[in-house]
């Protein structure tokens, strides 16, 4: 996406080389990791979708993973909600802060992904995972500067603000590139929850709550900049 215009193209692009080479390698299986959401409402998440049809349709038989925020030191959206919370003592709130999503922890989420080709269930399916806590993002704001030991922001509604408009206030504001930033915005805008359990039942796998994986989070973040 930081590419700009025609990623979704790239991506197609991409995924069809891989698949192909996969299937010539002899490739058992492949796992990938796309979003959760209506992607009609997303070029984001309509081309993390296609990603995965294409692997599905070229490739070796493909576990396809949906996840929405994952919450991680390294995750683009953790580090935005931090930035937010660290250097702005009251937001603007467009109205996608009012969307419900169904965070994960990073820990979580590369055992979803470690597992998959020993979990037979899993091939050839959709897997849709998520953390136990269905949040909005105003509501995971709150608990970020909670867990950063600052007061929860106050923030300014302001409905009719659009997702170029947000992308460039993040892109002022975090470090997040405004390219990659409006089509995150996009996927904002419509609901990331687990519609469907069933997939991620036979992997037996508890992901912790938000507050304990924004813990963690933070505590790497925090070691990393001691190592420096």
């Amino acid at each position: 996406m930081a590419g700009g215009k025609g990623f979704a193209e790239r991506e197609r692009i991409g995924a069809l080389n891989f698949a192909r080479m996969a299937r010539r390698e002899g490739v058992k299986r492949v796992v990938y990791l796309g979003g959760l959401g209506d992607e009609s409402k997303s070029k984001h998440l309509r081309s993390r979708h296609e990603t995965a049809r294409v692997l599905a349709a070229e490739g070796p038989p493909l576990t396809y993973f949906r996840a929405a925020m994952i919450v991680g030191a390294g995750s683009e959206s953790y580090r935005t909600l931090r930035y937010l919370v660290g250097r702005l003592p009251v937001m603007i709130g467009p109205r996608w802060l009012r969307i419900d999503t169904q965070p994960i922890g990073i820990d979580a989420t590369i055992e979803y992904l470690r597992c998959a080709p020993e979990v037979p269930e899993s091939e050839g399916r959709e897997v849709q995972i998520g953390g136990p806590d269905v949040l909005s993002y105003s509501e995971m704001l709150d608990r970020m500067a909670l867990a950063m030991g600052k007061r929860p922001r106050r923030k300014l509604p302001v409905p009719f603000i659009t997702p170029w408009l947000s992308a460039l206030w993040l892109g002022l504001v975090t470090p997040v590139d405004v390219k990659v930033a409006r089509p995150l915005v996009e996927g904002l805008t419509t609901a990331t929850i687990v519609t469907d359990p069933s997939g991620a039942e036979p992997f037996g796998i508890a992901p912790e709550s938000f507050d304990e994986a924004l813990r963690r989070a933070l505590a790497e973040e925090k070691l990393g900049e001691q190592a420096v």
